[in-house]
């Protein structure tokens, strides 16, 4: 039986709007403890995604004296300067191997999970992918066990 993208996904939203600062939505990230959230524009459509990574200041990293180097926390700037706008997502009713499929090709660490009315339902996040690997992993060993 495929395993179905709606059993491993994180149903627990963060959203944030474009107009939104930059400097709200990284302490809004570190509060939550979370690293991607889905951009949603005042009627709840999926307009962009950001994740900690737009945020970076790749340059800075290894002369950083602190977080404000690091990031950029420009109080000027908004979630729709940085926010990625070519939204790949998931479906609740795609089976893991096609979310691994797209995660792996594009390299993303993160996917918005959405319902067939085209509502964002959720995040599925490498680390939901690694429960999804886990149960795998148990259900092989007793299957194992078995023989």
């Amino acid at each position: 039986m495929p395993l179905k993208v709606s059993n491993f996904m994180t149903s627990k939203i963060f959203s944030a709007h474009p107009d939104d600062g930059i400097r709200q939505t990284f302490f809004r990230m570190r509060e939550n403890e979370i690293r991607h959230m889905p951009v949603l524009d005042s009627e709840r459509n999926l307009v962009g995604f950001i994740s900690d990574r737009d945020l970076r200041r790749p340059e800075w990293v290894d002369e950083a004296p602190d977080l404000s180097h690091i990031y950029n926390l420009d109080d000027n700037m908004q979630v729709k300067d940085l926010m990625t706008t070519n939204v790949m997502v998931a479906h609740t009713y795609d089976t893991i191997h096609k979310a691994t499929k797209i995660m792996l090709e594009h390299r993303f660490g993160a996917l918005p999970v959405m319902n067939k009315e085209e509502e964002v339902v959720g995040i599925l996040s490498a680390v939901d992918m690694l429960k999804a690997l886990d149960l795998l992993l148990d259900e092989e060993r007793k299957n194992k066990k078995k023989k």
